[in-house]
């Protein structure tokens, strides 16, 4: 990937991810059997934990697909890998100030996984005008509307 065009976002909007995408027979197991995803997902993981909370969503999603990982999740890993490369010069800052505030965001898609249709949570803390703490994961009930899906979300950020 050293020398490998770079991508303005590590995935498209509408991209979804499932267990229909995994391989289904021994040629498509065998396509998938000499790619890094463990590795490249690693390597993301790494990046979203430490520096990057713009990067939690997709190492989320891709993560998902670990154990059985389709040559789309492989391309979409890549696309992520691409995208760090367009970012790379992106950091964490932090602005002096008089008052220390912290400000959380949350938000949550309905049914968001199209395996079982449960919602995924997302928020982050930010403080001095830099993220302090930031999560992006699988709701851990299943809701029937959008409301649901929120409340769940602002309760699991401030838990």
């Amino acid at each position: 990937m050293d020398k490998c065009s770079a991508t303005p976002v590590p995935f498209a909007k509408g991209d979804k991810f499932g267990d229909y995408q995994c391989p289904k027979n021994k040629l498509e197991l065998d396509e998938m059997r000499d790619k890094p995803y463990a590795s490249a997902i690693g390597s993301l993981m790494y990046t979203q934990v430490c520096t990057r909370p713009d990067l939690a969503y997709v190492t989320r999603m891709l993560g998902r697909y670990q154990k059985n990982p389709g040559l789309v999740h492989w391309k979409s890993a890549k696309k992520a890998l691409r995208y760090c490369l367009d970012t790379k010069d992106l950091m964490l800052t932090y602005q002096r100030s008089n008052t220390l505030e912290i400000v959380g965001y949350s938000d949550a898609d309905l049914g968001g996984c199209v395996d079982n249709r449960w919602s995924t949570t997302g928020y982050i803390f930010t403080l001095a005008g830099g993220a302090i703490s930031w999560k992006n994961c699988k709701q851990s009930i299943a809701t029937s509307s959008t409301m649901q899906a929120e409340f769940i979300a602002c309760y699991e950020a401030t838990g």
